[in-house]
């Protein structure tokens, strides 16, 4: 969300975003990013051409993304994901898709995201995240 409206550390987000030489998602945050547009527009009374726009935009983002597929190549990284860290399902998905990324590219990657219980998982996990939440 902090690529299309701006909020308290869109413009960090930009900056990470511009820089990376790849971006991978789970493919769950679509419903989410989808959810959260809507939300937002009816909060906001976006106007239907902003709205468009923004929609065009997170549409073209979406292609260039890697996608990590929630399906049974997952399910070994969910539980022990699961297992380790008191959290929801979508959050588990999402930190579950990210330790798979890194064991497949065998590097550090970091971590963005904004839900305090999820971005402590993942340090805990030891990923670098951002932004930093302290313990």
């Amino acid at each position: 969300m902090k690529r299309y409206f701006r909020e308290p550390f869109s413009d960090e987000v930009v900056s990470y975003w511009k820089g990376a030489s790849e971006i991978f998602i789970s493919s769950i945050a679509y419903a989410e990013a989808l959810a959260s547009f809507y939300r937002k527009k009816r909060e906001v009374d976006l106007k239907k051409e902003g709205f468009r726009k923004i929609m065009e935009a997170f549409r073209l983002d979406w292609g260039s993304f890697i996608r990590i597929e929630v399906n049974d190549g997952l399910n070994e990284y969910l539980e022990r994901t699961i297992e380790k860290y008191p959290l929801r399902g979508f959050d588990t998905i999402h930190l579950a898709s990210a330790v798979l990324v890194r064991e497949g590219l065998n590097e550090d990657i970091l971590f963005v995201c904004f839900d305090q219980v999820l971005s402590r998982a993942a340090q805990k996990d030891g990923f670098d995240t951002f932004p930093k939440i302290s313990e």
